[in-house]
């Protein structure tokens, strides 16, 4: 069984970029944030792209 709060931070990041929604990236932001201090060390690596691909949608959405 994988790590269950690192399934819900991808999830969410994925939705934060279908959506591009404030409520929807900040809410990523929170799952990564929860995930990141109970994960591997490669898991850590993932949220940090994660993070980036969350960076970029937020601007993104800032900039329309």
């Amino acid at each position: 069984m994988g790590n269950k709060l690192f399934q819900l931070a991808k999830d969410a990041v994925y939705l934060a970029e279908t959506t591009s929604n404030s409520n929807d990236i900040e809410k990523a932001k929170n799952q990564i944030s929860s995930a990141f201090a109970n994960s591997t060390a490669a898991e850590q690596m993932q949220l940090q792209e994660l993070q980036q691909r969350l960076a970029q949608v937020e601007n993104s959405s800032n900039g329309s």
